[in-house]
């Protein structure tokens, strides 16, 4: 995954500072230099390095600091904030956060960015994820310059069933874009998004071109998508478009590649424009809202709770005894193995196991196939308990630890592997306890609405 790498080593400066038995000055600027000099690596910007940096070494001054403050987790929330600021404009330039589609009239979102980035293919599925939220979703094709283009959305939204607009014998894609808008207004759409040719800064004409299509069809927003492995020149190309077109939000692309991706945070600083949206991989479903505080969670191995369960959610898959578990602050053994069981059911492993507090990182040390395998094997570990086990909070097998041994034997496993299936149900737990009870029921609701 972009950025994965990153993460890992952030990861290992903050881990090196946990085992430290002094946390001092020293401590501090060895683990500064380390995440500094991650972060240049992966592409982000040495300016916004720095201003991290210093934000840092200000938030964790020890000279300002009583004796009983605990320095690791000073230090520790500090790095946690800043990672979060550097991904977060929090508003735009006319002091608004990202603009949000209403149900009760029609919103216009326009489409742009480089070539290959990925625009169409983030068109439908922002659409798609829109649909199952309830919204009349129309896609409008105003590219006419690329070969195939029409073709191309034309097959996905037929995939997706989404109703579609273009024409093979209209060559200006500003009649398109207009017509498909007027049509999809009159037909009462509450969402209308209309995808644009694929261009570069040096490109003049073009760039006129999609000032004129925004003219016409007046978008209420206007979405950059930006390839996040195209690293340093993401800056100067953002720029460029948020000159011409004043784009309001980013999606970010090919976020499952390997890629660095630090240049995509750097045009996120550069433009002051929020991401709403992050591509995780090629599928239609496979695009996710962006939270700050979340994508730094997973960018740490710490998981995404949050992200998990609405994704959930909205696969409409079997639930209602983990959420009554959930609003009850329990998480049992047997939750741990729905979930898994759901998770095999959603994608890619690696996607939805970066949502796992732990999992991320396990998964990223060992690859895809072999991240099936040891999924697999938690689930065989699972299979091989009673059904006093999997009702259990895992502490059975605390208090006995003779089941521990039988398990691993009855599944093929070792005691290894069963004792770290414990340990991750055992986190996933606390989490839930602390969200759960009395706090959670409100929010449970309104995931149900």
């Amino acid at each position: 995954m972009v950025l994965a790498d990153l993460g890992r080593r952030i990861n290992s400066a903050m881990s090196e500072l946990t085992r430290s038995n002094v946390v001092d000055e020293k401590a501090i600027d060895n683990m500064l230099k380390e995440i500094c000099t991650a972060l240049l690596e992966s592409d982000v910007n040495v300016k916004l390095v720095a201003t991290l940096r210093n934000n840092i070494k200000k938030k964790i001054n020890f000279k300002d600091q009583g004796p009983n403050v605990n320095r690791r987790r000073l230090a520790q929330k500090a790095i946690f904030d800043e990672l979060c600021a550097l991904v977060d404009p929090h508003i735009n330039e006319k002091g608004e956060g990202a603009f949000k589609p209403r149900k009760d009239r029609s919103n216009v979102i326009m489409f742009v960015g480089l070539q290959g980035a990925g625009k169409t293919t983030s068109c439908t599925k922002l659409a798609l994820w829109y649909q199952r939220r309830g919204f009349k979703v129309g896609l409008v094709c105003a590219d006419t310059f690329r070969a195939g283009a029409f073709d191309q959305l034309k097959q996905n939204a037929t995939k997706a069933k989404i109703p579609y607009y273009g024409s093979y014998t209209e060559t200006d894609p500003v009649v398109v874009a207009a017509e498909g808008v007027a049509r999809f207004k009159q037909e009462k759409f509450n969402l209308i998004i209309v995808d644009t040719s694929g261009r570069h800064r040096q490109e003049s004409e073009l760039f006129a071109e999609m000032v004129q299509i925004s003219e016409a069809v007046k978008p209420d927003q206007t979405i950059m998508v930006l390839d996040a492995s195209i690293g340093q020149a993401a800056e100067s190309q953002s720029k460029a478009f948020k000159e011409s077109s004043n784009f309001g939000a980013i999606i970010l692309t090919k976020m499952d590649g390997h890629a660095k991706g630090g240049g995509a945070i750097s045009a996120v600083a550069a433009t002051n424009t929020p991401i709403v949206f992050i591509g995780t991989g090629e599928h239609i479903h496979d695009i996710e809202p962006f939270t700050p505080d979340q994508f730094v969670s997973k960018l740490l191995g710490m998981g995404d709770m949050r992200g998990l369960v609405d994704h959930v959610k909205h696969l409409n898959l079997d639930q209602k005894e983990t959420m009554k578990h959930i609003e009850q602050g329990i998480f049992t053994v047997r939750d741990l193995r729905d979930q898994m069981s759901n998770i095999m059911k959603m994608g890619p492993l690696s996607k939805m196991a970066g949502m796992i507090p732990g999992m991320g990182q396990l998964m990223g040390q060992i690859g895809e196939e072999e991240s099936d395998n040891r999924f697999k094997r938690m689930m065989y570990i699972m299979d091989s308990m009673t059904e006093k086990e999997l009702d259990s909070d895992g502490k059975i097998f605390v208090s006995e630890p003779t089941r521990v041994t039988r398990v691993a034997k009855g599944s093929g496993t070792s005691v290894i592997e069963v004792e770290q299936l414990l340990s991750q149900q055992r986190t996933m737990a606390r989490m839930v306890k602390q969200v759960g009870g009395k706090k959670a029921r409100p929010k449970i609701k309104r995931l149900r609405a």
